[in-house]
């Protein structure tokens, strides 16, 4: 539940401390300059990822467990229109989710040619197993006939071939990479992920070879923090910064610390977003079997508004015909509001701004022997007891999660002068997750009774309503 604070005089010493005459007015200025810089910033040439990409992709809940009869019926659950926001029948693609994407398992492994590639031809054709995916090119067309988009997946993990790297043979022409952007354009391809696992990991190389083509392709670079932008270079549309996630809640916040430094140098961007992985909303025991627990209501909350606070791309997993699991997470991922805050642009992607002194451990599951890529082995985690996110959504309007990873119900005290950007003292608070206005609250605002590895996802503004904002008509 949420209450304005009670205790006052906690911010009455606030006025002997005053900030510098147009600090506050200076900050936001600095955000419409960095709204404005990264039009100049140099990407790559497709036009695509201006907002977080949304969508779905196949490995956090069915692994190696693929084929094109299942990846085409999630296409149908994409675009059914069985449940309801705000009144009205609606999709997920309705909502923004419309890239349906392969990941793995489609290659057939072996050994061909002189330099035994593992899955392609001598001259760099990708084999495709065609017990499992007969007829790539009608599965995406059978996307574009739903008004979806369809994604593949390259330099594979599965059965690692190493065409395309120079370490590896004499060869420098990039045979392979040309190869399967051929295959890409050929079967409908309207995305692709480039995961680090094969000798293919120049992602230069991937994007100009698809630019040729004259058919955008949404880009993500999956090298696990390993290839990451500059201030002038970006060839991708969204990157990853981290390992896999998994099914745990300290698995979520050790890949959502990843992205924290991107956002302070500004490396997440329109075109080129930090990317902490797919979300695990609704997923259990996936390819990590055991070492997947799932999460709890109260962490999927936070799984979910973290990911979107961050401006990270939005990839669903779950199993779409399990109407248990949808009917649960429904409320959470077709939340307009929260994906309003993950959409929205005002000139900084989202990062925390204020932790807790006391730290707390969580256990580090194991995985069952699937390939799962994570780049620590320690068995614990520790994180702050708390951490609070911020991100700018408009002019003097802040979107603000407060996290409680403690084992037990906290009451999490927010202070208006220490959200970045914003000027108010009496502000205007929404609760995002109940799509409510809270009231009008001065100096500060106390979310109580937060449940444990739950978040309080909040708006905070000047204004009562924000030009645009998805409020219910009702209200």
């Amino acid at each position: 539940s949420l209450a304005p604070l009670t205790d006052q005089s906690r911010f009455e010493d606030a006025k002997t401390r005053e900030d510098p005459p147009g600090w506050r007015e200076a900050i936001m200025a600095f955000f419409l300059l960095l709204g404005v810089a990264v039009s100049g910033v140099s990407a790559i040439d497709n036009g695509l990822g201006l907002k977080p990409p949304m969508g779905w992709r196949s490995w956090n809940l069915y692994g190696r467990n693929v084929n094109q009869k299942l990846i085409m019926s999630i296409m149908d659950g994409m675009v059914n229109r069985s449940r309801l926001v705000d009144g009205k029948p609606t999709s997920l693609c309705d909502l923004g989710y419309c890239d349906v994407g392969l990941d793995d398992m489609w290659q057939a492994c072996g050994e061909y040619g002189k330099d035994h590639y593992t899955y392609h031809s001598e001259s760099g054709i990708p084999k495709v197993d065609e017990n499992l995916f007969p007829d790539f090119k009608k599965m995406t067309d059978y996307a574009h006939k739903l008004g979806l988009t369809a994604g593949w997946y390259l330099n594979n993990c599965i059965c690692p071939d190493h065409c395309g790297d120079d370490s590896w043979t004499s060869e420098s022409d990039p045979k392979c990479y040309k190869g399967d952007v051929e295959m890409l354009i050929k079967y409908g391809f309207d995305s692709v992920k480039l995961d680090g696992c094969g000798a293919q990991k120049d992602i230069q190389t991937w994007a100009d070879i698809m630019n040729q083509t004259g058919k955008p392709i949404m880009i993500e670079n999956c090298h696990w923090g390993n290839t990451v932008p500059t201030a002038d270079w970006c060839p991708f549309n969204f990157y990853r910064t981290s390992g896999d996630v998994r099914a745990s809640y300290g698995s979520v916040l050790d890949n959502l610390g990843t992205v924290t430094k991107f956002a302070e140098q500004n490396l997440s961007r329109p075109g080129c977003w930090a990317y902490p992985d797919m979300l695990e909303v609704g997923c259990q025991h996936g390819p990590g079997g055991s070492g997947d627990p799932g999460l709890s209501p109260a962490e999927t909350r936070t799984h979910f508004g973290s990911w979107s606070i961050v401006s990270s791309p939005l990839t669903l997993s779950h199993d779409l015909h399990n109407d248990t699991i949808v009917d649960q997470i429904w409320p959470i991922i077709a939340n307009p509001e929260a994906i309003e805050v993950n959409q929205r642009w005002y000139g900084h992607s989202g990062s925390p701004f204020k932790n807790a002194a006391e730290t707390i451990k969580l256990e580090k599951y194991q995985d069952e022997g699937s390939i799962i890529i994570t780049l620590e082995n320690s068995s614990e985690y520790e994180f702050p007891a708390w951490q609070y996110l911020y991100k700018p959504v408009s002019q003097n309007a802040v979107a603000v999660l407060l996290m409680n990873s403690r084992d037990q119900v906290a009451n999490l005290e927010l202070h208006f002068a220490d959200i970045p950007g914003l000027s108010c003292k009496t502000c205007f608070v929404r609760d995002i997750w109940k799509r409510q206005d809270v009231g009008k609250f001065k100096n500060g605002f106390i979310a109580q009774n937060v449940s444990s590895h739950d978040a309080a996802f909040l708006l905070v503004s000047e204004s009562k309503r924000i030009d645009g904002w998805p409020v219910p008509s009702e209200a």
